[in-house]
This record gives structure tokens, sequence and C-alpha cells, in this order.
């Protein structure tokens, strides 16, 4: 039964393979032929330009030394067949020596038609060459008046030694396919029973992204259930990696951004000011290294809860005025060139406990939302207050607020209101809620009471 599988998948593949190569190979010799004659045309009319001038006799005529020097130089470099005729089909320039000036080219229909003011390419036989021909002929034009006709030719033997080199690249993976096709038969029929087949279509629906499917950990002998045991294990393991790193890069897109906007930011104004104020130049280098740092910190974050086997990183102490006072003075300078101003109201000496850099994030994420509803002459207020166990942190814009059946969703992960600005991802306000849960912290988005806008909270536990 092994050796019949194996004979069965073997045979099925390489139907499906042979089905799908062999037209490819045709589609690649087509594609070649129409690439190497719309080249050959595009040269034909190149050359047709250069030599209108000495076939036309206008503008001072032309060379046909410099005519040969031309083709001569084409013909060098792509290996082509170039000849150069007058209106009456006789040779100008060619250059084959066998094609001599003067020699009548008026009865090779290619050039006859190119003759009649029509371009035309294809594939013929040559007596002359002993071989077929593709070729190009083109007339040579002045104004509506036909002069010339330059044709080019190549050996019709070029365009199977391009497709077939193309295809050696496809009987590659055909070998390879198949080669990989046998050795998953050999491990997969090596011992087939009924157990392991319906474990082998569990696995098969996992592969296929079903993350909820499990086995029968209850159906066969003891091998049979342990190793469903151990697949249902490194499944729920899997869904879980998965979950995370979808998670992280979600959140990694949307975090690093802030602070390298804020990065280009600084280092622009220093370059602004490095020649009338060198001070004020290395003050801001020196908020661009900051920044880098707080960057790096950042990665180390996300890093961190990527990383973390679902249990939440521990908590420590931040000073939540200075934390205020240091994100308002980041942001300071894009809000200036927005128009928007931000201002803060926070006593000093209020601390909180919360996951290592998740305020700082919290906060960003809060005033670039706000900042993205802010219309000119707009003010956004950070706070911080006490409560009787929590330290709160607001940011209070004038933006449109939002509606009440939006603000149960804002906090899902890439939920967007249908009126929100374009460019953002959707994800901001779910990291907020994540790292404020990390946090042991909860965040709120409410409308305000005393004018249109919008106040996004985070209330921190109290550090003793």
């Amino acid at each position: 039964m092994k050796w019949r599988l194996l004979l069965a998948f073997t045979g099925l593949l390489t139907m499906v393979l042979v089905a799908q190569d062999v037209p490819l190979v045709n589609y690649l010799r087509t594609v070649e032929g129409e690439r190497l004659l719309a080249s050959l045309e595009r040269d034909a009319f190149i050359i047709a330009g250069a030599s209108e001038n000495l076939l036309s006799n206008e503008g001072g005529g032309g060379s046909v030394s410099n005519l040969q020097e031309t083709i001569d130089n084409y013909s060098a470099v792509d290996g082509a067949r170039v000849v150069v005729t007058d209106d009456q089909g006789r040779v100008v320039a060619a250059t084959d020596p066998t094609d001599l000036p003067g020699d009548d080219f008026s009865n090779r229909p290619e050039i006859a038609t190119a003759l009649t003011g029509t371009p035309v390419a294809g594939e013929r036989g040559s007596n002359t060459a002993g071989q077929p021909l593709v070729y190009v002929a083109v007339p040579v034009l002045s104004g509506p008046a036909v002069y010339g006709v330059v044709r080019i030719t190549y050996p019709a033997v070029v365009i199977d030694e391009r497709a077939n080199r193309k295809s050696r690249g496809l009987v590659i993976v055909f070998v390879i396919s198949l080669g990989g096709a046998v050795v998953a038969a050999l491990f997969m029929a090596s011992g087939v029973t009924s157990p392991l087949s319906r474990l082998r279509r569990s696995t098969q629906r996992v592969a296929a992204g079903a993350f909820d499917e499990r086995a029968d950990e209850h159906d066969g002998p003891p091998e049979v259930r342990s190793l469903a045991r151990s697949f249902n294990s490194m499944t729920e393991r899997i869904a879980g990696l998965v979950e995370k790193q979808r998670a992280f890069a979600g959140d990694a897109s949307h975090q690093l951004r802030t602070p390298l906007t804020a990065l280009r930011l600084q280092l622009e104004r220093a370059g602004a000011m490095v020649e009338h104020d060198p001070n004020g130049a290395r003050e801001r280098i020196e908020a661009a290294s900051e920044e880098t740092e707080r960057l790096q910190r950042l990665v180390e974050g996300l890093l961190m809860i990527a990383r973390s086997d679902g249990t939440p990183p521990a908590t420590d102490t931040v000073d939540v005025s200075a934390m205020v006072r240091e994100r308002v003075e980041v942001w300071a300078p894009l809000a200036e060139e927005r128009g928007v101003r931000l201002q803060r109201y926070a006593v000093d000496g209020l601390r909180a406990t919360a996951v290592p850099d998740a305020l700082e994030q919290i906060i960003d994420n809060y005033i670039d939302n706000a900042l993205n509803v802010a219309n000119e002459g707009d003010t956004i207020t950070v706070t911080a207050l006490r409560g009787q166990d929590t330290i709160g942190v607001h940011v209070i814009d004038e933006g449109p607020g939002m509606k009440p059946e939006h603000l149960d969703h804002a906090f899902d992960r890439f939920w967007r209101a249908p009126d929100a600005p374009h460019g953002g991802s959707g994800i901001g306000l779910a990291v907020v809620q994540h790292l404020a849960h990390l946090s042991g912290a909860k965040a709120e988005l409410r409308n305000r009471t005393d004018r249109a806008g919008l106040d996004a909270s985070v209330q921190l536990p109290a550090a003793e």
C-alpha cells in the first residue's frame, strides 16, 4: 500500500507539473519572440532616423561611411544583421560583407512591403542564410515620402536558445518539486493507519490556517493518543505565537512611526539652524540623540511584549509629571508647525506604576490622534491628576469627537471610524489598551461635555 500510494502521488504530481510546464515553455518562446521583434523594430526605426538625411538628401545629406559605422557598431553589440536600401530596394549599406552596395533586395517580400510605407515583422525561411530568420523591416520616411528601408534579421534559433535557458530553470523546479513530493509521500505512507489518517487531515487543516483544529486524543493505540496530545499542544502553541507575531508586527509598524517622525523633525530643524544658530542646532542634535535612545527603548519594549510568554512584564514606578512635561516638549514643534497649541497642566510629584515605557507610548498615541483631527488654531491639553488610588493622564482635544456607537469599538484592533482621517492604521488605540492592561491601568475615551472634542485618558495605579 505504501508503494501504491507513493506511485499514485508521484504520478499525479508529475502530470500536473507536465501539464503546467509544457504550455509555459511554449508561452516563453512566444514571449521571447515578441520581445525580440519589438526590440528589433525599435532599433530599426532608430537606424532609419539616422539614415533619413542620407537617403532623402536633406539637411546637407549624410555620409555613407557614417551610416556604415553606425550599423556595424550595432551589429557588433547585438549580433544582428542590418541592411539599408534606397527607395528602389538597392543596398546602400550592410553589415554582411556579401551584401554589396547596389545589390537589388526589392525581391525580398519584407523589403517590398516596407517600401510601401508599412513596417513589417515576422519569421521566414532564407535560402541565402540556409535557416529560418526573424526579421523586421521599416521604411525610412521623410514626411509622407519613403526614401528607403532598414531591415534587421536574426537567426530564429536565437529565440529557441533564450527560451531554452529559461526552460532549464523550469526543469530544475520540476525536479525539486518532484523530489520533495516523493520524500513527503514516503514519510506519510510509511505507517498509514486510520487514526493517523485522521491526524493527517487535522494537520492539513492547521496548515491551511485553522488553528482551532484539534486531534482526537482518545482514539487509537497509546502511541497515537500520545502523538495527538503532542499535536494539540503544538497547535495551541503555534496559534499563540502567530497571534503574538501579528500583534507585534502591527504594534511595531505603528509605534516606530512616532519617534522616527520626531527624530526627523529635530534633525531637519538642526540642519536649518547650523549656519545661523550653531548652539540651537547643537541642542536639536542632542534632542535627536535623546529621541534615538527613546526609539531604542521603544524597540526593546515591543520585543519584550512580543516575546512574553502570556505573562505580563514587571511594572515599575513612573514619574508621571516628568513624563507629561517631556512628551509635550517633544510634540510641541510638530504641533506648532500645524498651527495647533499644545499645553500641559500637571503638578510635580505625581508617580504611578506601569510597564516600562508604556506611559510615554500611551501619551504619544493620544497626542498623535489628537493632532490628526485638530484644525489650525485648536488647543490640545495634556493634564495629570491625582485620584483616590490612581493617577489620571488626560489628552483633551477640540476636534469633532466620536459618535457614541463608535466609542465602543475604538480600542478594537485595526478598527477605524468611517469618518476617521485617512492614513491611520487602526492599531494605535489597541496598543494603548494593551499597554494599559499590562500596567494594571484602564484606558478610556469620552466626548467632552463642555464643547466638541474628545477626552482620551488612562488611569494608572498610584505608586506608594
